[in-house]
This record gives C-alpha cells, structure tokens and sequence, in this order.
C-alpha cells in the first residue's frame, strides 16, 4: 500500500493551494460582475476587453483543466509513481495555473498562452509518470 501521506504529501499540499485559486479566481469573478452590476446566470459575452469577462474565463480555463489534473495527480499517488517527478509536475501545473490567472486578469494574451502550455506540458508529464507506473 502507497503511503499517499507520507509520499505525496506535497502533492495533497498542492491540491489544497488549487483550491485556494479556485476560490479567490470565484470570489475575482463575482466581485467584478457586481462592480459591473452584471445580471447574475446570464452569460458574459463582452469580449477580452473586458475585465469581467476575462475573469469568467479565467476561472472557466480552470475548471476545465481540473478533472485531468485530478485523476491523473490521484492515479500518480494510488500506482506509486515517482514521488519526486510527481510533485514536481503538480506544483508546475500549479504554478502555471497562477500564471495563467494573472496574465489572463492584465489581458497579456502572449503570456497567458505560455503560462498555459507550461501547465498542459506538466498534465501531459504526469499522464507519462501514471502510465510507467502501472504495474
């Protein structure tokens, strides 16, 4: 049995930190669409010039991103992957995600799409991580 507490312990501490984005990328997108007395459940359809729609999007590009991140980041620590590899790709993915949420919040088109592949690169890493892990 793999000692996920013991092992991954930064990996866990990486899934807490994703969290807090999570929540601080909501509490983001709610504050600006009451700044901008946004109609709540309608679609935000105003475009990149906008900060609300910018900060949707944002948080959207998270979400979308976190069941891969999750099963593979699970499948890691249950098969025993390599702890060292595993965490590092976490915090990456992590990282990148941060990144991401900045450069998409100043509308820094260029640097959102890097900061994005960084965190799909760290995805992919971990899908081959999982799969030489499988017994």
């Amino acid at each position: 049995m793999v000692e996920i507490g013991t092992n991954y312990g930064a990996v866990l501490t990486a899934w807490v930190a994703l969290a807090g984005l999570l929540l601080l990328q909501a509490g983001v997108a709610d504050f600006a669409a009451i700044r901008s007395k946004h109609t709540p459940g309608m679609p935000v359809t105003s475009g990149h010039d906008n900060f609300l729609f910018r900060a949707v999007r944002a948080q959207a590009n998270t979400h979308e991103n976190l069941p891969v991140f999750i099963v593979l980041s699970l499948a890691a620590m249950l098969l025993g992957a390599d702890a060292g590899t595993t965490r590092t790709l976490v915090w990456a993915f992590v990282g990148a995600r941060v990144l991401h949420m900045g450069a998409y919040y100043a509308d820094l088109r260029t640097f959102r799409s890097i900061a994005f592949a960084i965190g799909f690169l760290a995805l992919v890493g971990l899908f081959v991580v999982t799969l030489r892990a499988i017994p």
